[in-house]
């Protein structure tokens, strides 16, 4: 009697099985030839046969053992009627061998291809991920694909898809390169989608290897540079958003994929931005550069995309500068400095825009500044990235400066003075300048010539008040201040209200001006660890304005 489990056959060193050679040999002429070559080789009964490359692993072998064992039957679905397919290739089960064996039924099963529903095709599609290279050698990815384009033909109108351009006859002409046409009957309730969405078919395609999605694309004839497809530009970011998520998240099927494979398919979707970039606002190109700046983007892509964001500068928020670093840094500081580089030589540039945009990077800097891999010369490059012109006030710079050099209290004095340069003390409130001189991360050289400034502005007269129009006689003090000497119940109670009150601010401009003046010949020599802990006068009170 013949032994019921004679040979041992190891399936890509994953698993081996134990089976009849009798019963698989009678469908397969390969397993039959290397039988006989390993018989030979060894000389040793029951030897185990290693057979590598295997389609489908452990799991095809399985089907295949299970279709000979049940004597030539199996039930073959759209789920594994590939890889019964390439596993009978493998192993030779033709007719030769056997008649109606597996290779002869799964060829039958896949001639019925064009009659399958939309869902079947994605399934099947599906199925190839495991084995793509023998798939894709063959010509079912592509037969497949085929079928898929012919039922979306079917559903929504080719021009549309294809080229959501204003022009028309671009749009003829990329619906061209369809090798499918849109008949005038629509496509049987099976193969309809529930979505009546234009892009409901690339909804269902999300769960395909970015490979295929690539495959199908180019046969869609929009590719690369091709793609002027809204539609298609939007399926394409929530495909690649999705990868992303699944990278993230650590799912099974991103770690069979590098990023580098989604990068064709991001390239992709960037030409679509470009050639469609009146449909996206700011925001929305930032929301596409967070997507497709991990797969590998090309650097022209990467260049033009950030040639439209700098363009467009002053209508982006402070969430959309805050965007992920990738060197050790929180923030990608490098990306805000080439987009203010864009920015600011940028043709329609007005004045306007110009100090929006400095107040958006004032607030920027103060954001990133507690980054304790930030350097320095990151904070003074965005700082002076922009001009003098941009800023009406450089009190919010300060403000970026002093939280920096609160959180990196070993920073070096030279590195400090130099991070201070960026100020234009010219351009600094006497409430900021009085916060500076006592601030003793700040260095004493640097708080002097700040206090200088301010100094010669007030002796100039840059903070008086002008009272015009008034009634009576005036008295000028030695400050050149101008104050009201005549009698104030002869004004109006509305004029004597703004009398008094500008009367109140030049009193409280001297008395500021006069403390000032003694304090500075003692600000060189003062010790500034005696002041250590001081409060930033951005967190306490603000005083009266006084001009």
């Amino acid at each position: 009697m013949p032994q019921l489990c004679d040979l041992a056959i190891n399936v890509n060193g994953q698993q081996t099985f134990f089976i009849n050679q009798k019963i698989l040999s009678a469908y397969s002429e390969k397993l039959k030839k290397i039988v006989r070559r390993e018989k030979r080789k060894s000389q040793i009964k029951n030897s185990i046969i290693e057979i590598d490359d295997f389609p489908g692993g452990p799991d095809g072998f399985e089907l295949v053992s299970r279709f000979c064992y049940n004597h030539g039957e199996i039930k073959i679905t759209v789920s594994n009627v590939a890889l019964l397919h390439f596993c009978a290739v493998f192993l030779g089960m033709t007719e030769n061998v056997s008649t109606s064996n597996l290779l002869k039924q799964t060829e039958t099963f896949l001639d019925g291809m064009i009659y399958w529903s939309w869902q079947d095709t994605v399934s099947c599609l599906k199925s190839c991920e495991l084995f793509l290279t023998n798939a894709d050698s063959s010509g079912l990815v592509e037969k497949l694909i085929f079928s898929l384009l012919g039922k979306i033909s079917y559903n929504i109108d080719i021009a549309t898809l294809a080229a959501s351009s204003s022009s028309s006859s671009s749009s003829s002409e990329t619906a061209s390169r369809f090798r499918f046409s849109s008949p005038s009957k629509t496509t049987p309730e099976s193969t309809k989608p529930g979505s009546s969405s234009k892009q409901w078919w690339f909804d269902d395609l999300i769960i395909l290897p970015p490979m295929i999605i690539e495959k199908v694309i180019k046969n869609m004839g929009a590719y690369g540079t091709d793609n002027d497809s809204l539609i298609l530009t939007k399926s394409l970011l929530h495909f690649l958003k999705m990868a992303v998520l699944q990278c993230k998240s650590g799912a099974k099927r991103a770690a069979l994929y590098s990023r580098s494979a989604y990068a064709g398919l991001a390239d992709t979707a960037v030409h679509g931005v470009i050639s469609m970039s009146c449909s996206f606002s700011c925001r929305g190109l930032f929301s596409v550069l967070r997507i497709v700046s991990g797969f590998g983007l090309s650097k022209d892509c990467r260049a033009k995309l950030e040639m439209l964001i700098g363009g467009m500068l002053d209508q982006a928020t402070l969430d959309d500068l805050l965007v992920s670093g990738h060197d050790r840094g929180v923030f990608d500081v490098n990306l805000v400095l080439r987009l203010m580089r864009i920015f600011v030589h940028s043709d329609l540039l007005s004045s306007q825009k110009l100090k929006k945009v400095g107040t958006l990077i004032d607030k920027y800097l103060c954001e990133i500044s507690p980054d304790q891999n930030l350097k320095a010369s990151k904070v003074l490059g965005v700082a002076e990235s922009l001009p003098d012109s941009a800023r009406d006030s450089f009190d919010g710079v300060y403000k970026a400066i002093d939280i920096y050099l609160e959180s990196h209290p070993t920073l070096p004095f030279a590195e400090r003075s130099r991070l201070c340069r960026c100020l234009n003390y010219e351009k600094m409130s006497l409430e900021a300048c009085k916060d500076l001189a006592k601030n003793p991360r700040i260095p004493p050289d640097v708080a002097v010539e700040a206090l200088k400034l301010q100094h010669s502005k007030i002796s100039k007269g840059e903070y008086s008040v002008s009272v015009k129009d008034l009634k009576g006689p005036s008295m000028i003090n030695s400050s050149g201040m101008v104050l009201y000497n005549g009698d104030v119940e002869s004004l109006s109670p509305e004029n004597q209200d703004t009398r008094m009150n500008m009367q109140w601010r030049v009193m409280e401009l001297e008395k500021a001006c006069r403390e000032m003046r003694r304090r500075m010949p003692k600000l060189v020599g003062h010790d500034v660890n005696v002041m250590r802990g001081t409060t930033p006068y951005y967190s306490r009170s603000p005083l009266p304005k006084l001009c």
